[in-house]
């Protein structure tokens, strides 16, 4: 009997879910939350899938910039959001794998939290070094480092940024303890760089690529598994034969943990339509991103891959010694 009831209660749920997800999302608009302020690379690019989605979908989908504490303000408020396909969210690396390990208590399981829809991009860093060091390419600059790693210095954005825990993952796979020194924005840290006070930066790709190519500073790698067609002569560190320093912030999907899996599927459908586009594409690798193949633009793949970005950046933070909110 009681077997009875739970096949039961399990068969209306799922009976309710794929009603809902039928209806869906002819009722309203939907919300895409973007964690982070206007203007920056992951609102503009969200903003362009957005419309495009919607308009795949036949309902608009609106962005709400909701930009305070690294992300993790925005992305609770979908964590918590009614699970019925009318709240999403653009996460990436910072919301959901460093938020992770930088915090004791963190707002939310981003694991479990969450229902993965998909990635869809990645924007590599870029290793760039002040034009004057005397390196010209990955194994000198390592060799150079472990040789002066007690008086060099290395920049970054801000203290767990998508800027700083890439240079901490090289220097931990090298061996050498490099002094940390954090600015507010990568602005001033490329300003200084330029001007030779720093010794090195690992950039996001759209603006180091440019500086790299001007000559202002010096490109030593690219931290991907392959190389960008915005700097393509650069060679990535696997190919100059430094593995498991990969770093790029990836952007994917989410909807709040118990959305229909009908709804998800649909979500993740019209999500990879979008993104094999010609037009979208074109867009998107103009803004530096890298579209993502396929078979890692499931909802299966994020939420295995997410898992295992947490246990890795993690490892960064607690061997790099960064200190824990």
């Amino acid at each position: 009997m009681r077997k009875s009831i739970v096949f039961a209660a399990a068969a209306l749920l799922t009976l309710t879910g794929t009603l809902a997800a039928q209806d869906w999302p002819s009722s309203r608009v939907i919300t895409m939350i973007i964690p982070f302020a206007p203007g920056g690379g992951v609102d503009a690019s969200g903003r362009i899938q957005a419309q495009r989605m919607g308009e795949l979908l036949g309902q608009t989908i609106i962005v709400e910039n909701v930009g305070a504490a690294a992300g993790t303000v925005g992305s609770l408020r979908v964590a918590k959001a009614t699970p019925d396909g009318y709240t999403m969210l653009m996460g990436n690396s910072g919301t959901h794998a460093y938020s992770q390990g930088l915090r004791k208590n963190p707002p939310y399981n981003s694991v479990t939290d969450f229902a993965p829809v998909g990635l869809v991009t990645e924007s590599p860093r870029i290793l760039l070094a002040r034009k004057d060091l005397p390196v010209n390419n990955l194994q000198e600059f390592v060799k150079y480092v472990k040789a002066n790693q007690d008086k060099m210095q290395f920049g970054s954005a801000g203290v767990g940024s998508g800027t700083h825990l890439p240079c901490e993952l090289l220097n931990a796979t090298i061996g050498a303890k490099v002094t940390h020194v954090p600015f507010k924005g990568a602005a001033p840290v490329m300003q200084e760089l330029i001007a030779g006070r720093i010794d090195y930066f690992c950039d996001t790709i759209q603006t180091g690529a440019a500086q790299a190519k001007a000559g202002s500073v010096k490109g030593i790698a690219v931290m991907s598994p392959r190389r960008v067609p915005i700097i393509a002569d650069l060679a990535t560190t696997g190919e100059q034969g430094l593995a498991g320093v990969e770093a790029t912030v990836w952007n994917g999907f989410f909807f709040p943990k118990g959305t229909p899996d009908a709804i998800v599927r649909r979500m993740n459908k019209v999500m990879n339509t979008m993104i094999e586009e010609p037009a979208m594409r074109k867009r998107l690798e103009e803004l530096g991103l890298e579209i993502l193949p396929p078979e890692q633009r499931t909802p299966e793949y994020l939420a295995k891959y997410l898992a295992e970005d947490v246990a890795r950046w993690k490892k960064v933070i607690v061997s790099a010694g960064i200190p824990v909110e």
